[in-house]
């Protein structure tokens, strides 16, 4: 009996365990709930150690709330024999288990994949690594930014001659919840044919090299250092306004000539600047001419004069997005009741689905919120 109720979406009927930690198997057991899965948080009695994290909420870490939505809680001490016979349970009853342990720690808690096969043989296990299965890295911590830094990202970010910059916003571990929500998924359609689960390995440097993928091309005849960066130069990118500032993308020759008409610059529609390459090469001579004409009004102001004519967008704030209507409007924002936040708004859900549009999400569980009807589960199974 599901403590969540009939829920519906493409995955109702799944259930799935997670026993990871921090961001990338959370999340990507979130957006698995967000697809109608039943998701059972399983955390040590200490807790994910992300409920730790800074934060201006004093009862629970908002890093926490933001990426453990749609899930039921559940304390169970793995190193404690009964309780880790109340996993083994769980895991006959289960189609899923996502785990970030590194690789050699899941044959100690006797639940590496070779195990539980033989418990639930239709079960789709996803481990999370820093690394991988296999290397000399295998067994070392990763976390987002140390990953950002090792494969080139950070490099790329900062700027020519300067020291590398981190990309804040954990987008590593953020990716690698999508690769593990797009795993498991496709696992469970391949177990549709075949009857069996599999092992789906996930790791973040997997992730942040599946994110350059334009960036990791070298042709056999290029020497080491040549051009990888995606930026366009120039043109492309944030400028300042009258009060703000302005992102701007006018790589086309349709919008280049809607940015040139609606600044006033006509005569930058020559043939000196008529691709984005010229316009790179030339950014010296037409970045200042194009500050001057954004100078007239605010980048709000610039937005609406653009309109749909100049892909732009006014540098907000992350607080914006809570009244935005555009966000709004997708219903991408929701209010949230938690036993010890209290009432608090959200992202909802990262999917729009027609005929099976998902579960209403719930705000991330309590430290063992639903402990003991799970356990209690667990005892009669």
């Amino acid at each position: 009996m599901s403590l969540t109720g009939n829920r519906s979406g493409p995955l109702a009927g799944v259930r799935v365990l997670d026993l990871s930690a921090y961001i990338a198997g959370p999340y990507g057991c979130s957006l698995l709930a967000d697809q109608g899965a039943e998701v059972i948080k399983v955390e040590p009695p200490a807790g994910d150690n992300l409920r730790k994290y800074p934060s201006t909420l004093e009862s629970e870490s908002r890093a926490f709330l933001g990426v453990n939505r749609g899930k039921l809680g559940v304390v169970l001490d793995l190193k404690d024999a009964r309780d880790h016979d109340r996993l083994l349970a769980l895991v006959r009853s289960a189609d899923v288990l996502v785990h970030n342990f590194r690789p050699n720690v899941p044959a100690r808690l006797g639940i590496a994949y070779e195990q539980l096969k033989d418990i639930n043989p239709r079960l789709v296990y996803c481990a999370v690594t820093g690394y991988g299965d296999t290397g000399p890295l295998k067994d070392k911590a990763g976390y987002d930014q140390v990953l950002q830094t090792m494969t080139g990202m950070c490099t790329l970010q900062g700027k020519r001659g300067e020291p590398p910059e981190i990309l804040y916003g954990s987008v590593v571990d953020y990716y690698a919840a999508a690769l593990v929500s797009g795993g498991v998924s496709s696992a469970l359609y391949e177990r549709e044919k075949s009857g069996e689960g599999q092992y789906v390995g996930v790791s973040l440097l997997r992730s942040a090299l599946a994110m350059q993928s334009a960036r990791l091309v070298w042709a056999d005849s290029e020497p080491r250092e040549v051009g990888r960066d995606m930026r366009s130069g120039g043109i492309t990118g944030i400028h300042p306004t009258q009060e703000g500032y302005l992102y701007i993308s006018a790589n086309t020759p349709h919008f280049w000539r809607a940015l040139c008409e609606r600044t006033g610059l006509p005569e930058l529609l020559d043939e000196r600047y008529d691709t984005v390459r010229k316009r790179a090469q030339h950014h010296a001579e037409i970045v200042p001419l194009l500050h001057v004409a954004l100078a007239l009004h605010s980048a709000l102001e610039w937005e609406a004069l653009f309109g749909e004519e100049v892909p732009c967008a006014a540098a907000r704030s992350v607080e914006d997005m809570f009244d935005f209507p555009q966000a709004l409007e997708e219903d991408m924002i929701q209010t949230y009741e938690h036993p010890v936040a209290g009432r608090y708004r959200g992202f909802t859900r990262a999917w729009k689905f027609g005929r099976t549009p998902g579960p209403t999400p719930m705000a991330a569980p309590a430290l063992d919120q639903h402990g003991d009807a799970l356990r209690a589960e667990a005892d009669r199974l």
